[in-house]
């Protein structure tokens, strides 16, 4: 088990982007830092808001979503930080709200946050918390989708998959993404 050193969460900065779908990552990193008690603070080297605990390390990008991986690689690329030791936590289409999955490697689905830190690493292998939005049935409409805020009865699932990634917190801070997919798999399909 390797617990994971970099907690990336993808989103877009701006007063204007904060509700929007496409800033969950956002929100993870936000309610985790609140938990663990950590300052998220701007960090121009690191293209982002950082905070630290220990060897655990938090991100948000402020690159904006299709260079999130500038910020990932100057924070990994500087603590050494491999790509197994990175864990993502990003939108995801193709989960309905409220659901979650957690996995390593793989697509990027056309999400271009993904895209540019696989892009940047140079290989897929970090892990990705990823948070269900849903999907507007049109791919033409995709990126007006993720740029506006959920539909209330969207938004009461999206907080509660957040609050069960929290519980799963222990887990997932420790490495044992086996017990933490067991968690938020199982209860995902059951909210």
């Amino acid at each position: 088990m390797t617990p994971p050193r970099l907690i990336v969460g993808l989103g877009n900065p701006g007063r204007e982007y904060e509700d929007n779908r496409h800033n969950l990552g956002f929100w993870f990193v936000e309610r985790l830092a609140h938990e663990l008690k950590v300052t998220l603070t701007a960090q121009g080297k690191f293209f982002g808001r950082v905070g630290r605990m220990g060897d655990l390390w938090l991100l948000q990008p402020t690159t904006f979503m299709n260079r999130s991986g500038q910020s990932v690689l100057a924070l990994a690329g500087f603590y050494k930080i491999l790509p197994d030791e990175i864990l993502v936590v990003h939108d995801e289409l193709d989960l309905q709200p409220g659901s979650i999955r957690l996995k390593q490697g793989g697509g990027n689905g056309g999400h271009n946050g993904l895209k540019d830190i696989q892009a940047q690493l140079s290989v897929p292998d970090f892990w990705r918390l990823r948070l269900g939005i849903g999907h507007p049935g049109d791919r033409n409409e995709v990126i007006n989708y993720v740029l506006k805020a959920p539909r209330k009865e969207e938004q009461e699932l999206i907080d509660r998959a957040l609050d069960r990634c929290l519980l799963a917190w222990p887990d997932l801070g420790a490495g044992d993404y086996a017990a933490a997919q067991r968690l938020l798999h199982l209860k995902s399909t059951s909210s």
